[in-house]
């Protein structure tokens, strides 16, 4: 449908290579998944590479806006199983995860690409961190020190004066709730 009504809309799978405790080629017997869509064209890119990432989402605005929709495969990589049953070493080595976190890992491929071209310097990028993590540590800090949410609060911020919940019914006067 989008291809037939040339809709300005990119389609984006961010593959990591793995699918719930198997990789990609025992789960698929096509893992170009870029490929798939006969009449959408695609492409693959490589998402662990930030300011490709960048570039490539800069061009893809532009085509579907003059050709319609496209298709990225954006490949990254999955350090850590999906969940607490899926230590994410059975189907991959550790040694797999550790040459990908040495070499290709995102951040510090940007790092070495910003002080590769002189945009920035080691200690500008250190101040930027030391920033982010005293930014972060903010923020938590007032996280936990906030009070815990009301009922009340459940209608904040909506846009109706129509309140549903499935099974729960709720008298806005009393402020209580029957389950």
């Amino acid at each position: 449908m989008a291809a037939l009504w040339k809709l300005p809309i990119a389609f984006v799978c961010e593959n990591n290579l793995y699918g719930m405790g198997t990789s990609n080629a025992r789960a698929s017997s096509n893992t170009n998944y870029f490929a798939r869509g006969d009449a959408v064209p695609g492409f693959k890119c490589d998402a662990q590479n930030v300011l490709m990432v960048r570039e490539t989402m800069k061009w893809t605005k532009q085509f579907c806006l003059d050709n319609g929709p496209i298709f990225i495969e954006y490949m990254t990589y999955r350090y850590h199983g999906h969940s607490m049953s899926d230590p994410g070493v059975t189907y991959r080595t550790r040694e797999e995860i550790k040459h990908v976190r040495d070499y290709r890992d995102p951040i510090m491929l940007v790092e070495h690409m910003l002080m590769e071209n002189n945009w920035a310097t080691e200690k500008e990028l250190k101040d930027i961190q030391k920033e982010i993590r005293a930014s972060i540590e903010k923020d938590v800090e007032t996280l936990l020190n906030d009070p815990e949410p009301t009922a009340e609060d459940l209608y904040a911020h909506v846009a109706t004066t129509k309140h549903y919940i499935r099974g729960v019914t709720h008298d806005k006067t009393s402020h209580s709730y029957d389950f």
